[in-house]
């Protein structure tokens, strides 16, 4: 059987050739995962105990020693750990994504396959880990008798949606401008920190009350999609504006990023 490679347009999103070598995506995200928990005690228990030890950290020195108040007086540990919960999605996705190519580049000059397979695979990594760490989250929920709106069958999925495209338009838009300038590598780690104090993980929208700074709130997407998973479990009003702005910059990022990696794919094997 021959199997024949056909140039791909650089407008094109590739979805078929994407169908076509899926079981790559499997190959890729369960052998990053193995490398990842490698040679480890625990294994993939760390991908519930890092953010569970984050939560306590957070709550000892910001929810008690602080005093930062969360809505609805929610407990601080399930206020903090919702916020975490998508924050890793994005800072291992980011950080797994754009330094994917790189990490992968023996095989990229060696075999024919769509390199937007690596990037996605990266952070399948990082939802991987976000699963067993949502175990952990209901198990918090079940220990506080803290009560759950219905809502959040609509507001889980979209909070989730909108988390996963903002970190996929980074992401794959990061790890082509990688392959040729390798000085973002040394920039993403710093760039993942100062977002995180930009990004309500730690402390709830409404305690911004600088005109400057709820405007750059606005423009982190990540800051709705805290938003849409804290409302049903803090029972507070959603801020529609600030969501559906991170909707409509997920979307934007989204897109972006997948045409510019379409766009400069075809050097990176010269390259990287």
């Amino acid at each position: 059987m021959e199997y024949e490679i056909k140039p791909v347009s650089k407008t094109s999103l590739g979805l078929k050739e994407l169908w076509e070598f899926r079981e790559l995506f499997y190959f890729f995200t369960w052998r990053d995962i193995k490398v990842k928990y490698k040679q480890t005690v625990l294994g993939v228990l760390w991908a519930i105990l890092q953010p569970l030890l984050l939560m306590i950290v957070f709550t000892l020195f910001f929810g008690q020693a602080l005093g930062v108040p969360t809505e609805n007086n929610t407990p601080y540990p399930i206020f903090v750990y919702s916020g975490l919960l998508l924050w890793n999605i994005f800072s291992s996705g980011l950080s797994n994504a754009s330094n994917s190519m790189v990490s992968n580049a023996g095989i990229i000059k060696k075999i024919y396959f769509p390199r937007l397979i690596i990037p996605i695979s990266a952070i399948l990594v990082a939802l991987f880990d976000f699963i067993m760490a949502l175990i952990i989250y209901i198990g918090i929920l079940i220990y506080y008798h803290q009560p759950v709106d219905s809502s959040i069958l609509l507001f889980f999925p979209l909070s989730l949606l909108i988390t996963v495209f903002t970190t996929f338009g980074l992401g794959t838009m990061l790890a082509a401008m990688n392959v040729k300038y390798r000085d973002f590598r040394y920039v993403i780690p710093f760039f993942i920190q100062i977002l995180f104090f930009v990004t309500p993980v730690i402390y709830p929208v409404s305690i911004i009350k600088f005109p400057w700074a709820q405007k750059i709130l606005m423009l982190n997407p990540l800051a709705g999609a805290i938003e849409l998973l804290r409302s049903p479990v803090a029972h507070s009003v959603l801020n529609i504006q600030l969501v559906v702005i991170s909707l409509i910059i997920s979307f934007v990022l989204f897109f972006f990023g997948l045409f510019y990696f379409r766009k400069t794919e075809y050097y990176f094997a010269d390259l990287a």
